[in-house]
């Protein structure tokens, strides 16, 4: 979906006659360049290692959407591990290998998780028999419901730049993303970069 709609077109600066075709492959660079399938909201799954102990991680596709944006999860347990927490190792591992615990997945009630819609941060309650969780699946919705001006003026930029090297500067005709991706290096100039910044989507490890 782009990211400038027709009737924007002169308030943004384009020409009203520029082909949708056009403004279509700079949405698909702007996709690229900030490693999102979209900037518009969606529903997105992510699976993401944790670290021993640590009752938070970081969720990738910004803002996280909505009153409720969590929307499901589960969970696998860690198998635990001398010098996690010696005061409760040798209990935390009998309750583990009695019940089967580690390697088991588990559906979590997100309801209860607590979150931060600009950083992504998610966070829970630990268990209280010290067991933890090694991998999380989350679904939940993120993204824009109204694009902001940055990343509009930064596909006018994208489309101005195109239309000004000599290889693209067609007025009839179509051009696909696959031509635009061609160029994309020389398209992203430092203008456009900056514009989008703060929209790339950054995967925490």
């Amino acid at each position: 979906m782009n990211y400038l709609a027709d009737s924007e077109y002169q308030s943004y600066g384009l020409e009203p006659d520029t082909p949708e075709s056009w403004v279509s492959a700079a949405s698909s660079i702007i996709n690229a360049h900030c490693n999102r399938p979209t900037l518009w909201e969606q529903q997105f799954i992510e699976r993401i290692r944790l670290v021993p102990g640590r009752n938070a991680l970081r969720l990738t596709y910004l803002p996280l959407s909505g009153a409720s944006p969590l929307v499901s999860g589960r969970a696998r347990y860690g198998i635990p591990r001398r010098g996690d927490d010696p005061t409760m190792w040798e209990m935390t591992t009998e309750f583990a290998i009695t019940f089967g615990l580690p390697g088991t997945w588990i559906n979590l009630d997100v309801t209860n998780f607590d979150f931060f819609p600009d950083t992504g941060e998610v966070s829970w309650l630990p268990n209280p028999m010290g067991m933890y969780f090694d991998e999380m699946e989350l679904t939940y919705t993120g993204g824009f419901t109204t694009i902001p001006d940055p990343v509009k003026f930064a596909c006018v930029q994208l489309v101005r730049n195109a239309q000004a090297m000599p290889a693209l500067n067609v007025r009839e005709g179509t051009l696909n993303a696959m031509h635009f991706a061609y160029f994309a290096d020389t398209l992203l100039d430092s203008t456009v970069q900056s514009m989008l910044a703060p929209y790339v989507a950054q995967k925490v490890a």
